[in-house]
């Protein structure tokens, strides 16, 4: 895809002035929220902006000093409570690095991504750490041909001004499995993330490399796809259950799936980890509250957030440099969701 959707960079504000008929004076006061404008006239200022996809100088500190002290934060769902506990651990590394955060939620829709994007380079943020694992390329391109700090999560994938925190799916995953496989069980299923999203392929294919490492057969029905939500989980473990022959334990994309997974096995009468063991991924603060406590690949937040400081501060201090690759390693936390398979099973 292209990226002249977003270059700008001869438009300035004497060209939207003559688009719209103003004087430049006029343009500054209706970026900067100016009163003294009319409203009509501000609103024809506005459309040639957007238009002309002009991208304005931020503030007056901004312009002084250069850089704004503010790094960008850009999450895919608030309520999951990976993500919140992710900025918890990135902000207080921030305020002890004097920076400041700007942050927002996606929801993976590609045009909220885009406003996004434009807000945080109106404000001249320093960097974007962007946890939000598939988007349009577009957007990507806009930071990059801005020479915008820019680290994703997961992707893969290189680039000037462009570094990448990679999630060791691998090392979790081989614990997992010898762990389901040490306690008997043979016939294990996994519910995994969206269809289609990078983050989520690459645990599904870490999945399938465990099981071949334990030299366990990897039955395709027994792998479901879920939305990384509670509700993903419920669904795709009423699909398990609903087998005439089904796997003796599963593990999930994520501990929301995983919890949604054990709502439907309680009410279906299925105890855990009697007659099915389960196993999350991220280990959020709420699996260790949920009854079972649930065994889970633990992701640590602190970190995670370390990492994307540092690889953020790398190339703030190089903004021309080729990017990083950097791994985030995981780990398995044994809890009472797993036990023996039940036997005849």
């Amino acid at each position: 895809m292209s990226s002249h959707h977003w270059r700008n960079q001869n438009v300035d504000m004497r060209d939207i002035a003559k688009a719209a008929g103003v004087s430049s004076a006029t343009v500054s006061r209706v970026i900067n929220g100016s009163n003294l404008v009319h409203p009509d006239t501000a609103e024809r200022v506005h459309k040639v902006i957007k238009k002309l996809k002009f991208i304005p100088n931020g503030s007056a500190t901004t312009l002084k000093y250069g850089r704004s002290s503010t790094y960008g934060l850009i999450i895919p769902d608030i309520t999951n409570p990976f993500f919140p506990e992710f900025i918890r651990s990135f902000e207080s590394i921030l305020v002890e690095n004097g920076q400041d955060m700007l942050m927002a939620t996606t929801d993976l829709h590609p045009s909220k991504m885009q406003r996004t994007i434009h807000r945080m380079l109106v404000r001249k943020v320093d960097g974007i750490a962007l946890l939000a694992s598939e988007i349009e390329t577009e957007p990507i391109e806009a930071l990059i041909h801005h020479r915008v700090p820019l680290v994703t999560m997961d992707r893969r994938q290189l680039a000037p001004s462009l570094s990448d925190v990679a999630i060791d799916n691998a090392g979790g995953m081989n614990d997992a499995i010898r762990h389901l496989k040490e306690l008997g069980h043979k016939r294990i299923g996994y519910i995994g993330g969206s269809k289609g999203l990078t983050i989520s392929d690459h645990r599904l294919h870490a999945f399938i490399l465990a099981m071949r490492a334990a030299k366990l057969p990897v039955n395709p029905n027994f792998i479901k796809a879920g939305n990384y939500r509670i509700a993903g989980g419920e669904t795709a473990m009423a699909a398990i259950l609903g087998m005439k022959r089904r796997p003796t334990a599963v593990v999930t994309a994520n501990d929301l799936t995983a919890i949604g997974a054990l709502r439907v096995m309680h009410k279906a009468g299925v105890s855990a980890p009697e007659d099915f063991s389960i196993i999350g991924f991220d280990n959020i603060e709420l699996s260790d509250v949920i009854f079972p406590p649930l065994t889970t690949i633990t992701l640590p937040r602190p970190n995670l957030a370390e990492m994307f400081f540092h690889a953020l501060d790398l190339l703030r201090k190089e903004p021309n440099g080729i990017g990083k690759q950097f791994w985030a390693k995981t780990g398995l936390i044994i809890r009472s969701s797993t036990g023996p398979a039940r036997r005849g099973s």
